[in-house]
């Protein structure tokens, strides 16, 4: 029985080195082939669109939702007391 465990426990070791050993290579191939795509085919740098200002005077926010809003803050602070 104990030259059974023996061979079990030899197993599940080279087994688990293997995997490791896999994954280790996979993890070094993926960062290669990363690094070379990004050297090769960079991705194109988009500007940045210049944020919109509203104009003076404009209202943002359309009267029916401010008035939804004024609502809801009415109802929040009846409940606080």
């Amino acid at each position: 029985m104990n030259e059974l465990m023996s061979q079990g426990l030899e197993l599940m070791l080279t087994g688990i080195g293997v995997v490791f050993a896999f994954l280790i290579v996979l993890v070094v191939l993926m960062t290669i082939m990363s690094a070379l795509i990004n050297r090769f085919f960079p991705e194109p740098v988009a500007a940045m669109p210049a944020p919109e200002v509203p104009q003076a005077g404009g209202d943002t926010v359309p009267p029916h939702v401010l008035a939804v809003i004024q609502e809801a803050v009415r109802q929040h602070r009846a409940r606080q007391g």
